[in-house]
Protein backbone atom coordinates (compact mmCIF):
# COMPACT_ATOMS: atom_id res chain seq x y z
CA UNK A 1 0.00 0.00 0.00
CA UNK A 2 1.20 3.13 -0.95
CA UNK A 3 2.33 5.51 1.64
CA UNK A 4 -0.52 8.76 2.17
CA UNK A 5 0.74 11.98 3.96
CA UNK A 6 -1.44 14.71 5.31
CA UNK A 7 -0.57 17.88 7.05
CA UNK A 8 -1.06 18.08 10.87
CA UNK A 9 -4.00 19.86 11.93
CA UNK A 10 -2.51 23.01 13.53
CA UNK A 11 -4.34 25.34 16.00
CA UNK A 12 -6.13 28.85 14.88
CA UNK A 13 -2.74 30.52 16.32
CA UNK A 14 -0.51 28.88 13.83
CA UNK A 15 1.23 30.83 11.57
CA UNK A 16 0.28 29.63 8.09
CA UNK A 17 3.27 30.51 6.44
CA UNK A 18 5.75 29.48 9.24
CA UNK A 19 4.03 26.18 10.07
CA UNK A 20 3.27 25.14 6.21
CA UNK A 21 6.35 22.40 6.33
CA UNK A 22 5.60 21.00 10.37
CA UNK A 23 4.85 17.69 10.70
CA UNK A 24 2.78 14.80 8.62
CA UNK A 25 0.34 12.42 9.17
CA UNK A 26 1.47 9.19 7.68
CA UNK A 27 -1.51 6.89 6.29
CA UNK A 28 -1.53 3.71 4.90
CA UNK A 29 1.54 1.75 7.04
CA UNK A 30 1.91 0.60 10.12
CA UNK A 31 5.46 1.92 11.45
CA UNK A 32 6.69 -1.07 13.24
CA UNK A 33 6.08 -3.57 9.67
CA UNK A 34 7.28 -0.96 7.23
CA UNK A 35 9.16 -3.06 4.09
CA UNK A 36 12.82 -1.24 3.40
CA UNK A 37 11.23 0.88 0.53
CA UNK A 38 9.16 2.51 2.76
CA UNK A 39 11.34 3.01 5.83
CA UNK A 40 13.70 4.79 3.18
CA UNK A 41 10.42 7.06 2.21
CA UNK A 42 9.53 7.71 6.01
CA UNK A 43 13.42 9.09 6.48
CA UNK A 44 12.85 11.03 3.77
CA UNK A 45 9.50 12.41 5.04
CA UNK A 46 10.68 12.68 8.53
CA UNK A 47 14.05 14.94 7.88
CA UNK A 48 11.56 17.00 5.68
CA UNK A 49 8.79 17.75 8.31
CA UNK A 50 10.55 17.12 11.68
CA UNK A 51 7.65 15.26 12.63
CA UNK A 52 5.69 12.17 11.93
CA UNK A 53 2.08 11.02 13.17
CA UNK A 54 0.49 7.54 12.86
CA UNK A 55 -2.75 7.55 13.92
CA UNK A 56 -4.54 4.42 15.61
CA UNK A 57 -1.92 1.56 15.47
CA UNK A 58 -0.69 -1.08 18.05
CA UNK A 59 2.85 -0.98 18.33
CA UNK A 60 5.12 -3.21 20.56
CA UNK A 61 7.89 -2.41 22.85
CA UNK A 62 10.28 -4.44 20.07
CA UNK A 63 8.73 -2.63 16.98
CA UNK A 64 9.14 0.42 18.60
CA UNK A 65 13.11 -0.05 18.92
CA UNK A 66 13.28 -1.58 16.00
CA UNK A 67 11.96 2.08 14.19
CA UNK A 68 13.99 3.56 16.39
CA UNK A 69 17.26 2.22 15.72
CA UNK A 70 16.73 1.89 12.04
CA UNK A 71 17.44 5.55 11.94
CA UNK A 72 20.62 5.13 13.03
CA UNK A 73 21.43 1.26 12.99
CA UNK A 74 25.43 1.17 14.99
CA UNK A 75 23.07 3.02 18.11
CA UNK A 76 22.23 0.91 20.84
CA UNK A 77 21.63 1.99 24.35
CA UNK A 78 19.04 4.29 25.80
CA UNK A 79 19.81 8.00 24.99
CA UNK A 80 20.58 8.69 28.48
CA UNK A 81 22.77 4.90 29.16
CA UNK A 82 20.33 1.89 29.64
CA UNK A 83 20.91 2.84 33.14
CA UNK A 84 18.55 5.28 32.78
CA UNK A 85 20.07 8.93 33.83
CA UNK A 86 23.59 7.57 34.94
CA UNK A 87 23.21 5.89 38.28
CA UNK A 88 22.03 8.58 40.63
CA UNK A 89 19.25 9.93 41.70
CA UNK A 90 20.55 13.49 41.96
CA UNK A 91 19.17 13.83 38.29
CA UNK A 92 16.24 16.00 37.22
CA UNK A 93 15.31 12.91 34.96
CA UNK A 94 15.20 10.20 37.30
CA UNK A 95 11.51 10.66 38.83
CA UNK A 96 10.32 10.77 34.94
CA UNK A 97 11.31 7.45 33.42
CA UNK A 98 10.83 3.77 34.15
CA UNK A 99 12.25 1.32 31.94
CA UNK A 100 10.58 -1.85 30.19
CA UNK A 101 12.05 -4.70 31.56
CA UNK A 102 12.59 -6.85 27.90
CA UNK A 103 13.29 -3.55 26.18
CA UNK A 104 15.36 -1.39 28.58
CA UNK A 105 16.16 1.09 25.55
CA UNK A 106 12.05 1.90 25.72
CA UNK A 107 11.03 3.70 28.42
CA UNK A 108 7.37 4.09 30.68
CA UNK A 109 6.29 7.54 31.18
CA UNK A 110 2.87 9.14 32.21
CA UNK A 111 0.87 9.76 35.07
CA UNK A 112 -0.62 7.98 38.03
CA UNK A 113 -0.43 4.31 38.59
CA UNK A 114 -0.33 1.11 35.72
CA UNK A 115 -0.13 -2.32 36.84
CA UNK A 116 0.75 -5.45 34.90
CA UNK A 117 2.50 -3.35 32.54
CA UNK A 118 4.67 -5.24 29.99
CA UNK A 119 6.56 -6.90 32.82
CA UNK A 120 6.49 -4.35 35.32
CA UNK A 121 4.15 -5.56 38.08
CA UNK A 122 3.34 -1.54 39.01
CA UNK A 123 4.75 1.66 37.97
CA UNK A 124 3.92 4.99 40.05
CA UNK A 125 3.94 7.90 37.05
CA UNK A 126 4.36 11.54 37.81
CA UNK A 127 3.54 13.81 34.65
CA UNK A 128 6.39 16.37 34.70
CA UNK A 129 4.67 19.57 37.03
CA UNK A 130 6.40 23.31 36.02
CA UNK A 131 6.34 23.58 39.73
CA UNK A 132 8.75 21.62 41.10
CA UNK A 133 11.02 23.96 38.31
CA UNK A 134 10.21 26.90 37.41
CA UNK A 135 11.08 29.80 39.82
CA UNK A 136 7.64 31.11 40.70
CA UNK A 137 4.52 28.89 39.59
CA UNK A 138 0.83 29.38 38.43
CA UNK A 139 -1.42 30.19 41.50
CA UNK A 140 -3.28 27.07 42.55
CA UNK A 141 -6.66 29.28 42.00
CA UNK A 142 -5.02 29.81 38.35
CA UNK A 143 -4.49 26.47 37.85
CA UNK A 144 -8.29 25.55 38.33
CA UNK A 145 -8.89 27.56 35.77
CA UNK A 146 -6.91 25.93 33.49
CA UNK A 147 -3.77 27.87 33.19
CA UNK A 148 -0.72 26.09 32.66
CA UNK A 149 3.01 26.34 31.46
CA UNK A 150 5.18 24.63 29.13
CA UNK A 151 7.63 22.53 31.59
CA UNK A 152 11.19 22.60 29.91
CA UNK A 153 11.74 23.33 26.46
CA UNK A 154 14.65 20.59 25.81
CA UNK A 155 16.26 17.98 23.29
CA UNK A 156 16.53 14.40 24.26
CA UNK A 157 20.10 14.43 24.76
CA UNK A 158 22.14 12.91 28.00
CA UNK A 159 25.13 16.15 26.50
CA UNK A 160 27.71 14.64 28.73
CA UNK A 161 29.92 11.44 27.43
CA UNK A 162 26.72 9.99 24.70
CA UNK A 163 25.74 11.89 21.56
CA UNK A 164 21.79 13.18 20.64
CA UNK A 165 20.03 10.80 19.76
CA UNK A 166 18.63 11.46 15.62
CA UNK A 167 15.07 10.38 16.50
CA UNK A 168 12.63 10.27 19.07
CA UNK A 169 9.66 7.79 19.26
CA UNK A 170 6.55 8.51 21.38
CA UNK A 171 3.47 6.24 21.61
CA UNK A 172 0.01 7.01 23.71
CA UNK A 173 -0.90 3.47 25.68
CA UNK A 174 -3.35 5.42 27.88
CA UNK A 175 -4.57 9.33 27.64
CA UNK A 176 -7.15 10.65 29.97
CA UNK A 177 -9.52 13.29 28.59
CA UNK A 178 -10.15 16.85 29.93
CA UNK A 179 -10.38 20.30 29.25
CA UNK A 180 -7.79 22.10 27.06
CA UNK A 181 -5.76 24.45 28.73
CA UNK A 182 -4.50 28.18 28.42
CA UNK A 183 -0.59 27.90 28.44
CA UNK A 184 0.54 31.12 29.67
CA UNK A 185 4.64 32.53 28.90
CA UNK A 186 4.45 35.20 31.90
CA UNK A 187 7.01 37.07 30.51
CA UNK A 188 5.61 40.30 30.20
CA UNK A 189 4.48 39.74 26.42
CA UNK A 190 1.12 38.54 27.40
CA UNK A 191 1.38 35.77 25.04
CA UNK A 192 -0.24 32.64 25.64
CA UNK A 193 -1.58 29.55 23.95
CA UNK A 194 -4.45 27.54 24.21
CA UNK A 195 -3.62 23.17 24.28
CA UNK A 196 -4.71 19.73 24.03
CA UNK A 197 -4.80 18.90 28.18
CA UNK A 198 -1.30 17.10 28.61
CA UNK A 199 -0.03 17.96 25.25
CA UNK A 200 3.91 18.09 24.37
CA UNK A 201 5.09 20.97 22.72
CA UNK A 202 7.02 21.01 19.59
CA UNK A 203 8.85 23.92 17.87
CA UNK A 204 11.39 23.63 14.43
CA UNK A 205 14.75 24.75 15.14
CA UNK A 206 14.62 25.15 11.56
CA UNK A 207 12.27 28.38 11.77
CA UNK A 208 14.18 29.23 15.04
CA UNK A 209 17.18 30.29 12.77
CA UNK A 210 15.24 31.39 9.98
CA UNK A 211 13.63 34.14 11.77
CA UNK A 212 16.61 35.35 13.39
CA UNK A 213 18.73 39.03 12.54
CA UNK A 214 21.52 38.44 9.96
CA UNK A 215 24.02 39.72 13.49
CA UNK A 216 22.55 36.60 15.12
CA UNK A 217 22.81 34.15 11.66
CA UNK A 218 26.23 35.36 11.83
CA UNK A 219 26.70 34.41 15.62
CA UNK A 220 24.75 31.14 15.68
CA UNK A 221 26.77 29.75 12.45
CA UNK A 222 30.04 30.37 13.81
CA UNK A 223 28.79 29.41 17.76
CA UNK A 224 29.54 25.97 19.58
CA UNK A 225 27.58 25.46 22.81
CA UNK A 226 29.51 23.78 25.84
CA UNK A 227 27.30 21.73 28.20
CA UNK A 228 28.21 21.13 31.75
CA UNK A 229 29.33 17.46 32.80
CA UNK A 230 27.02 15.55 34.16
CA UNK A 231 24.21 18.54 33.45
CA UNK A 232 20.69 17.20 34.79
CA UNK A 233 22.74 16.91 37.97
CA UNK A 234 24.59 20.15 38.08
CA UNK A 235 21.44 21.81 37.12
CA UNK A 236 19.12 20.37 39.53
CA UNK A 237 18.92 22.81 42.53
CA UNK A 238 18.33 25.29 39.90
CA UNK A 239 14.95 26.65 38.38
CA UNK A 240 13.39 27.59 35.05
CA UNK A 241 12.62 31.29 33.75
CA UNK A 242 8.71 30.95 33.03
CA UNK A 243 8.47 29.98 29.82
CA UNK A 244 10.83 26.68 30.43
CA UNK A 245 13.36 28.38 28.29
CA UNK A 246 16.77 27.97 30.26
CA UNK A 247 17.11 28.76 33.82
CA UNK A 248 17.52 31.45 36.15
CA UNK A 249 20.78 32.27 37.21
CA UNK A 250 21.06 32.42 40.84
CA UNK A 251 24.26 30.33 41.67
CA UNK A 252 22.28 27.65 42.64
CA UNK A 253 24.19 24.79 40.34
CA UNK A 254 26.16 22.12 42.04
CA UNK A 255 30.03 23.12 42.19
CA UNK A 256 32.33 20.15 39.68
CA UNK A 257 33.51 18.94 42.93
CA UNK A 258 30.02 17.77 43.69
CA UNK A 259 28.94 16.29 40.49
CA UNK A 260 29.25 12.83 40.24
CA UNK A 261 32.89 11.65 38.54
CA UNK A 262 33.61 13.04 35.05
CA UNK A 263 36.42 13.59 32.61
CA UNK A 264 37.08 16.26 30.45
CA UNK A 265 37.09 13.68 27.46
CA UNK A 266 33.04 13.37 27.64
CA UNK A 267 31.92 17.01 27.74
CA UNK A 268 30.34 18.17 24.86
CA UNK A 269 30.69 21.58 22.90
CA UNK A 270 27.78 20.84 20.53
CA UNK A 271 27.54 23.19 16.95
CA UNK A 272 24.71 25.81 17.78
CA UNK A 273 23.10 25.10 14.65
CA UNK A 274 22.70 21.11 13.09
CA UNK A 275 22.60 20.11 9.34
CA UNK A 276 19.78 18.18 8.14
CA UNK A 277 20.52 15.10 6.54
CA UNK A 278 18.18 16.00 3.66
CA UNK A 279 17.11 19.33 3.02
CA UNK A 280 20.79 20.34 4.37
CA UNK A 281 19.23 22.78 6.19
CA UNK A 282 20.35 24.45 9.45
CA UNK A 283 18.77 24.15 13.08
CA UNK A 284 18.73 26.09 15.88
CA UNK A 285 19.51 23.29 18.60
CA UNK A 286 20.14 24.12 21.86
CA UNK A 287 19.24 22.59 24.65
CA UNK A 288 19.16 26.15 26.97
CA UNK A 289 19.33 24.74 30.54
CA UNK A 290 22.12 22.35 29.88
CA UNK A 291 24.31 25.05 28.50
CA UNK A 292 27.62 26.24 30.49
CA UNK A 293 29.60 28.62 27.93
CA UNK A 294 29.18 29.57 24.32
CA UNK A 295 32.92 29.22 21.63
CA UNK A 296 32.16 32.21 18.94
CA UNK A 297 34.80 31.52 16.13
CA UNK A 298 36.05 34.96 14.24
CA UNK A 299 34.08 35.89 11.19
CA UNK A 300 35.83 34.33 8.14
CA UNK A 301 38.50 36.14 6.11
CA UNK A 302 36.62 38.78 3.66
CA UNK A 303 33.36 39.69 6.01
CA UNK A 304 32.45 42.88 6.58
CA UNK A 305 32.86 43.61 10.80
CA UNK A 306 30.06 45.88 10.28
CA UNK A 307 27.12 45.38 12.93
CA UNK A 308 28.93 42.00 13.48
CA UNK A 309 28.69 40.34 17.46
CA UNK A 310 32.41 39.15 18.43
CA UNK A 311 33.54 39.45 15.02
CA UNK A 312 36.97 38.46 16.18
CA UNK A 313 35.76 35.43 18.40
CA UNK A 314 34.85 35.14 22.39
CA UNK A 315 34.54 32.40 24.76
CA UNK A 316 31.51 33.30 26.56
CA UNK A 317 31.66 31.36 30.09
CA UNK A 318 29.79 33.95 32.06
CA UNK A 319 26.85 32.12 33.02
CA UNK A 320 24.28 34.85 33.02
CA UNK A 321 25.67 35.70 30.00
CA UNK A 322 25.12 32.64 28.15
CA UNK A 323 21.59 32.35 29.17
CA UNK A 324 20.85 35.98 28.17
CA UNK A 325 22.27 35.68 25.08
CA UNK A 326 20.89 32.03 24.16
CA UNK A 327 16.98 33.30 25.73
CA UNK A 328 17.79 36.35 22.86
CA UNK A 329 18.11 33.89 20.24
CA UNK A 330 15.51 31.42 21.16
CA UNK A 331 12.54 32.81 22.39
CA UNK A 332 10.94 34.38 19.06
CA UNK A 333 11.26 30.35 17.86
CA UNK A 334 8.69 29.38 20.51
CA UNK A 335 6.58 32.33 19.55
CA UNK A 336 2.40 30.93 20.41
CA UNK A 337 2.27 31.61 16.31
CA UNK A 338 5.09 28.70 16.02
CA UNK A 339 4.19 26.07 18.14
CA UNK A 340 2.67 22.60 17.61
CA UNK A 341 1.04 21.32 20.47
CA UNK A 342 -0.14 17.62 19.77
CA UNK A 343 -3.44 16.45 20.83
CA UNK A 344 -2.39 13.29 22.15
CA UNK A 345 -5.16 10.48 21.16
CA UNK A 346 -5.04 6.59 22.28
CA UNK A 347 -2.51 4.51 20.01
CA UNK A 348 -1.32 8.00 18.36
CA UNK A 349 2.57 6.74 17.77
CA UNK A 350 4.62 9.75 16.90
CA UNK A 351 8.39 9.92 15.38
CA UNK A 352 9.83 13.62 15.79
CA UNK A 353 13.54 14.77 14.51
CA UNK A 354 15.39 15.12 18.01
CA UNK A 355 18.19 17.02 16.12
CA UNK A 356 16.01 19.11 14.15
CA UNK A 357 13.41 20.11 17.02
CA UNK A 358 12.63 21.53 20.57
CA UNK A 359 10.36 20.33 22.89
CA UNK A 360 8.21 20.32 26.16
CA UNK A 361 5.87 18.82 28.62
CA UNK A 362 2.98 20.75 29.41
CA UNK A 363 0.09 21.03 31.86
CA UNK A 364 -1.11 19.07 34.86
CA UNK A 365 -2.69 15.79 35.54
CA UNK A 366 -4.57 15.05 38.67
CA UNK A 367 -2.95 12.08 40.83
CA UNK A 368 -5.93 9.76 39.30
CA UNK A 369 -5.84 10.55 35.77
CA UNK A 370 -3.38 7.64 34.46
CA UNK A 371 -1.64 8.32 31.20
CA UNK A 372 0.89 6.03 29.78
CA UNK A 373 2.93 6.62 27.09
CA UNK A 374 6.28 4.49 25.75
CA UNK A 375 9.06 6.79 24.65
CA UNK A 376 12.54 5.16 22.94
CA UNK A 377 15.41 7.53 21.72
CA UNK A 378 18.74 6.02 21.58
CA UNK A 379 22.23 7.63 21.97
CA UNK A 380 23.24 8.29 18.32
CA UNK A 381 27.15 6.87 16.62
CA UNK A 382 27.76 9.74 15.29
CA UNK A 383 28.27 14.08 16.66
CA UNK A 384 25.75 15.82 14.78
CA UNK A 385 27.35 18.03 11.61
CA UNK A 386 27.58 21.41 11.92
CA UNK A 387 27.67 24.10 9.05
CA UNK A 388 29.73 23.61 6.13
CA UNK A 389 31.95 26.18 4.97
CA UNK A 390 29.64 27.65 2.41
CA UNK A 391 26.96 27.87 5.67
CA UNK A 392 29.46 29.60 7.51
CA UNK A 393 30.44 32.40 4.31
CA UNK A 394 27.04 32.71 3.80
CA UNK A 395 25.38 33.70 6.99
CA UNK A 396 28.86 34.89 8.40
Amino acid sequence: MAIEIAPLPTPASADPNLMKDFGREVKGVHPGKLTPEQLEEVKELLYKYNALLFRDVVVSPEEQYALTKAFDPQSENYGHGNNKTGNTKKSILHPDLKTIPRVPQVQLIGNGTVYDHEGLAEAKLKHPHHKTFHADAISDEDEEKGYTRFYRWHIDAALYDLEPPKVTTLYGLKVPGGSTQICRYDDGTGDELQVPLGTTAFVSGATMFDILPPELKSLAVRSKVRYSPHPYVWMAPARSNTTGLGLLTEDKELSLSELPEWTEDKLKALPMLWKNPVTGGLHYQVHPSGASAIEVAPLPEGASKEGALYPDGAIIDNLGEVRELLYKMQRPGIAPSLVYPHDWKENDFVLFHNRGVLHSVVGAFKPDQVRAFHQCNLAASDTPAGPSEEDVKRYA
